[in-house]
C-alpha cells in the first residue's frame, strides 16, 4: 500500500500472486499511509451528491444538520472499516479467510455467501452509475441519446475495465487510486468554487430544520456504504507490518473517507436547495449537465467515472477472496470474473427495467447495512480475545483443522450473527421490506436497525461459551507462514 513499497506480492511485477494464504512477513512492508489514497479512492462517488440532495428533499434537513451528518457518518462507518482493519496486519489475509477462526471453516459460509450476495448489488450499483456517466458524457458533447444497444455497451465496457483492475490486484488497485485521488480533488475545488459563486445561499441558509429521527436515519443513509466495507478491511491491510500503528491504521481510513464524504455531501445539499428534483432524478449523473458548466461537467464526469471503477475495482477484489472462501477453488482473479458477469447482467436489469433508481439504491443501503453489521459485531468482539491467527488453520478446510470447533461450525458465533441479523432486520424500513419493529419505538423511528444488529450480535458473542483461542502453529521459525494454497 505504500507508494514506494514494491508490489505486493509479486516484487517488480503488476500481477498480485497471493490468494487466501496469509502474505509472508518479508513481504508485508506497505506504509499505513497507503490507507489514506485507499479510502479516499474508495468513496470518489457521484452517489454521495445525491446522498446529500436526499438529506434535504427527502428528510427535510437544513444545512447545518447536513453538514452533521456527513461529519459523523465517515467517523463511524470508518472508524469500524479502521478497526476491523487490524485484524489484517494480525494475521496478514483477507477479511473472509481470517472470519474462518471465528465462524469455523463450514459456519464461515453462512455470512461468507449472504456478504457475497450483498457484494453483487453494490458493484451493480457502482457500475450502473459508471456507465450513466458514460452516458451523460455522450448527451452533452454529442447530443447521443441512451438507446438500449448504448446502454448495454457501455455497461460491459465498465465492467470489462473493472475486471481487468481488479484482477490485477492490490498493486495496480493501489496505483489507479493515488491518481485518481489528485485528480478528483482538483475538479472537486472547482465544483465547490462555481457553487459558491452560483448558489442562492438565503435559499440554502434558511431552510427549517429537520427533526431529530430523521437526522439520525440520514447518518446510517450515508454510513452504509462505508459499513459495507467493513468486512473487506483486512484485504487492505494485510501487507501491513505487524508492528505497524493500529492508530494510524485507524486514522487514515477515517480521514481518507472523511475528507471525500464530507465535502461531497455537502454539496450535494447545496444543489438541491436550488434543484429539488435531484435525489429523485430518473438516474444519480445527468443532473451534473444541469448544474455545472460544460467545462466542469464534462471532465469532473469522467473523473466520477474513474472513481466508479476504482469502487468496483475494490470490491471485486475482495469479492473474489470471498468467493474462494466459499469454496470456489480457481485463482482470485478468476473468482472476480464471476462478480463482473453478476454486476453485468443486475446492472442491465437496473438500467433497462428499473423505474426509480434512487429509491432501489436507499432500498439497497437500508438493507446493505444490516447484513454487513452482523458480521461486524461478531468479527468485532472476538478480535478483543484473538492476537493472532493461524495461518495453518485458515487454509485447512478438513476437520483436522484448528478452526474446525463442532462440525465445522463455530456454535458461539453463528448463532450471534443470526440473531444479530434477525433482529436487526425486525427494526428496519425500506421500500423492499419492512420490519414488524420498524415504527413504534426509537430504534426503528430513528432508523438504527443497523446499529441493533451490531450491539446484538457483539453482545452475544461475548456471553456464549466460545472454545479458547487456539495457539498459532502455522508460523515457522522465522516467523514466515505455510506455501502458499493457491485457490484454497
Amino acid at each position: 500500500m505504500s507508494t514506494t513499497a514494491p508490489a505486493p506480492g509479486a516484487s517488480e511485477s503488476t500481477l498480485e500472486t497471493h490468494g487466501l494464504e496469509p502474505v509472508p512477513e518479508a513481504e508485508r512492508t506497505a506504509s499505513t499511509r497507503g490507507l489514506f489514497p485507499t479510502w479516499v479512492a474508495a468513496n470518489i462517488s457521484v452517489l454521495l451528491l445525491t446522498m446529500g440532495a436526499s438529506l434535504v428533499v427527502t428528510y427535510r434537513l437544513n444545512l447545518w444538520q447536513a453538514l452533521v451528518v456527513a461529519a459523523v457518518a465517515p467517523a463511524v462507518s470508518f472508524g469500524l472499516v479502521g478497526l476491523v482493519g487490524i485484524a489484517g496486519k494480525r494475521g496478514g489475509a483477507p477479511g473472509m479467510a481470517l472470519s474462518r477462526a471465528v465462524f469455523g471453516q463450514r459456519g464461515n459460509l453462512l455470512p461468507g455467501a449472504l456478504i457475497w450476495i450483498a457484494r453483487w448489488g453494490w458493484e451493480t450499483i457502482n457500475a450502473v452509475t459508471g456507465a450513466y456517466a458514460v452516458l451523460t458524457v455522450l448527451d452533452i458533447l454529442f447530443g447521443v441519446s441512451g438507446s438500449t444497444p448504448l446502454v448495454v455497451v457501455t455497461l460491459l465496457l465498465f465492467v470489462a475495465a473493472t475486471f481487468a483492475i481488479s484482477g490485477l490486484g492490490i498493486n495496480a488497485v493501489q496505483r489507479c487510486n493515488k491518481y485518481a485521488t489528485y485528480l478528483f480533488a482538483a475538479f472537486s475545488v472547482l465544483v465547490l468554487v462555481h457553487l459558491l459563486v452560483s448558489t442562492d445561499w438565503g435559499a440554502v441558509l434558511d431552510r427549517p430544520a429537520g427533526s431529530l429521527p430523521m437526522m439520525v436515519t440520514g447518518i446510517g443513509l450515508v454510513a452504509a456504504g462505508g459499513i459495507s466495507w467493513v468486512p473487506s478491511a483486512p484485504d487492505f491491510t494485510r501487507y501491513l507490518p505487524r508492528a505497524a500503528s493500529s492508530r494510524a491504521v485507524v486514522g487514515h481510513s477515517v480521514g481518507g473517507a472523511g475528507v471525500v464524504v464530507l465535502p461531497m455531501v455537502l454539496m450535494g445539499a447545496v444543489m438541491a436547495v436550488g434543484t429539488p428534483d435531484l435525489a429523485s432524478a430518473a438516474d444519480p449523473v445527468s443532473f451534473l449537465g444541469e448544474i455545472l458548466p460544460l467545462w466542469i461537467a464534462v471532465p469532473y464526469l469522467l473523473i466520477a467515472l474513474v472513481g466508479m471503477l476504482l469502487i468496483n475495482a475494490m470490491s471485486m477484489y475482495s469479492a473474489g477472496f470471498t468467493a474462494q472462501t466459499l469454496g470456489f477453488k480457481v485463482p482470485r482473479h478468476w473468482a472476480v470474473s464471476v462478480n463482473a458477469v453478476i454486476s453485468l447482467v443486475l446492472g442491465g436489469v437496473l438500467m433497462l427495467a428499473a423505474t426509480s433508481f434512487m429509491g432501489s439504491f436507499i432500498a439497497f443501503l437500508s438493507l446493505l447495512a444490516v447484513a454487513f453489521s452482523a458480521w461486524a459485531g461478531v468479527f468485532g468482539a472476538d478480535m478483543l480475545r484473538r492476537r493472532e491467527y493461524d495461518a495453518a488453520a485458515l487454509l485447512d478446510t478438513t476437520r483436522t483443522s484448528a478452526y474446525w470447533y463442532r462440525g465445522g461450525f463455530g456454535p458461539a458465533a453463528v448463532a450471534a450473527w443470526a440473531l444479530g441479523l434477525g433482529s436487526g432486520l425486525l427494526f428496519t424500513a425500506s421500500e423492499w421490506f419492512t420490519g414488524p419493529l420498524a415504527t413504534g419505538n426509537p430504534v426503528g423511528e430513528y432508523g438504527l436497525g443497523w446499529v441493533a444488529t451490531i450491539v446484538i450480535s457483539f453482545l452475544l458473542y461475548t456471553v456464549l461459551p466460545k472454545p479458547a483461542v487456539a495457539v498459532a502453529r502455522g508460523r515457522t521459525a522465522r516467523g514466515g507462514e505455510p506455501p502458499a494454497r493457491p485457490g484454497t
